[in-house]
């Protein structure tokens, strides 16, 4: 019999982060497709060493091993998850493209653009120059978020029906923290829909019950 599939997380983080590390993304698409995984907890708080960054090239969570791949990166493993099962991708040519094109747009094109002010407040807060950092930021958050909008238009799904886009791009808005999502009421609909999957919950509650209270309980101290 072969084993069950394999992710790494943490087993303890910040309360700030809770919810909001990326291995969730991979729990959630195991739960929309109904399938069982097993999860390797690892330490936030010290480097995880050698043999884990010949898993995870950048010492960061998730990776994933099955018996047949081994990879790294949430967007591939999504992207390889629903390859592999034949689900959470459109059937037709145009949909199924359609998904992946936001699957990296998510990655490029938005993180990385909603971050950029929560990131400077909150990893450099004390510098003298994080604050102005983080508000010139906003616009082109705001930017982004607007164009997301006007592609999402009416639909309730960036490609029509639910996909591996919608999770990576809904999980991406978790980065931001300062509310500028909410200028854009369509969007946090979109988001609350996604969130309203009993899928999503299943993930999250996962994740959240995999975290010790403290990092010396992780480390068995």
């Amino acid at each position: 019999m072969s084993e069950r599939p394999l992710i790494s997380a943490f087993g303890w983080v910040p309360d700030f982060a809770k919810g909001r590390v990326r291995d969730l993304r991979v729990r959630w698409a195991f739960e929309e497709l109904g399938l069982a995984y097993d999860t390797k907890l690892l330490d936030a708080s010290t480097p995880r060493g050698e043999d884990y960054v010949s898993w995870q090239p950048f010492d960061q969570v998730p990776a994933y091993r099955d018996d047949e791949v081994e990879l790294f990166e949430s967007g591939a493993i999504l992207l390889y998850l629903a390859e592999k099962h034949g689900k959470l991708l459109p059937a037709d040519p145009q949909g199924r493209w359609t998904a992946i094109a936001w699957c990296f747009a998510a990655l490029n094109s938005v993180e990385p653009q909603i971050f950029r002010p929560t990131m400077m407040r909150v990893f450099h807060a004390g510098e003298d120059w994080s604050q102005a950092a983080s508000e010139a930021s906003k616009p082109l958050a705001r930017k982004r978020y607007q164009r997301l909008a006007d592609a999402l238009g009416g639909k309730d799904w960036l490609a029509g029906e639910f996909s591996i886009a919608d999770i990576l791009i809904t999980t991406a808005f978790k980065t931001e923290d300062e509310g500028l999502i909410d200028e854009f009421p369509a969007l946090v609909d979109y988001r609350d829909r996604a969130y309203a999957r009993p899928a999503y919950q299943r993930a999250l509650d996962a994740q959240c019950a995999d975290f010790a209270p403290t990092p010396d309980q992780i480390r068995g101290e």
